[in-house]
């Protein structure tokens, strides 16, 4: 189903510009709030994870300029745990560049509710803004797609992410975010982007996001540094690896999931055989949509929430895809 974007002409647009950034006397301030794909799974290091964010983060600054950054993303967040834990932890931080790259694990669950999303997401802007930060936004590929998921389950994801990237469009467009298309058909296609669980990028599509990012904020004068290489330094993971994560944390997920993804998978898909079966698949693809342009007419600019004094805990919820 094409995502619609909504007409947002008649908003006023808060101005970006690099000149919050332009007093030299204090480091750059980065925060990055989002779920597994931005705290860096897929891509380990020794000692732990690293992910995009981080490797933009050491190519925003120069050497007359460095750069302050603090990752809240969270595996397994929803935007409800983007909003109201990472949000506030980070407005505390006074970021001048925020990025926000949250919403797949939404549309893996029963709960998903794309109003309610696009309501959180407008807050998460909107406090983030107020504080003077400069917005990172991105459109994620359709997970059951990345996944080669039959059409039966994998038609119902694609709406749901649809959804969620026509959502994040409108909000990046209000808010002068710097936005970037993961969507298209290459990270679909191209599996070396991608890590053996095929949910989270590998470390080159790791530097892919974060040399793409870069260019963006290079061309308005918001990176300062080099441009992070696009070529892996790791080796990749040996097969044997890559059977050991499935048969460990990847068997984790399944199970965890099997109690609240795969009962409402299953629904969908009986659905979406039914329409198919009457003809009437249409249907689907017309309630969709209107639930998008209603979650897209309750997006409103609303006066952000008081910005804690001090930073703020980010309770680490379970990890998941």
């Amino acid at each position: 189903m094409p995502a619609p974007l909504p007409v947002t002409d008649a908003l006023p647009v808060p101005p970006a510009s690099p000149a919050h950034l332009a007093a030299p006397s204090r480091p750059i301030r980065f925060a990055a709030l989002g779920d597994s794909f931005t705290e860096g799974i897929g891509d380990p290091v020794p000692g732990g994870r690293r992910g995009w964010a981080a490797l933009l983060a050491g190519a925003i600054g120069d050497g007359r300029r460095g750069v302050e950054f603090r990752n809240f993303a969270v595996s397994g967040s929803l935007s409800g745990d983007v909003r109201h834990r990472q949000a506030p932890a980070a407005a505390a931080f006074r970021p001048d560049l925020a990025s926000v790259v949250v919403g797949v694990n939404d549309t893996l669950r029963r709960s998903f509710d794309i109003r309610l999303l696009a309501q959180r997401l407008d807050e998460v802007c909107a406090l983030l803004t107020d504080g003077g930060a400069v917005l990172l936004t991105a459109c994620l590929p359709d997970p059951g797609a990345v996944l080669g998921l039959p059409a039966p389950l994998g038609r119902p994801l694609a709406r749901r992410q649809s959804a969620v990237n026509a959502v994040v469009h409108a909000l990046s467009a209000r808010y002068d975010a710097v936005h970037l298309h993961v969507s298209d058909g290459e990270w679909v296609s191209d599996r070396s982007l991608w890590s053996v669980d095929r949910l989270h990028p590998a470390e080159r599509g790791h530097r892919t996001v974060a040399a793409d990012f870069h260019a963006l904020l290079a061309a308005r004068g918001l990176a300062l540094g080099a441009p992070p290489g696009r070529e892996p330094e790791q080796p990749p993971p040996s097969r044997t690896d890559s059977l050991l994560w499935l048969a460990t944390a990847g068997a984790g997920w399944l199970a965890r999931r099997s109690t609240d993804l795969l009962p409402q998978l299953l629904y969908l898909a009986g659905a979406e055989m039914g329409h198919w079966a009457r003809g009437t698949t249409a249907q689907l693809d017309r309630r969709a949509d209107q639930a998008l342009q209603g979650a897209l007419a309750t997006v409103t600019f609303r006066t952000p929430p008081a910005v804690p004094p001090g930073p703020l805990p980010v309770p680490h919820v379970s990890m998941e895809g």
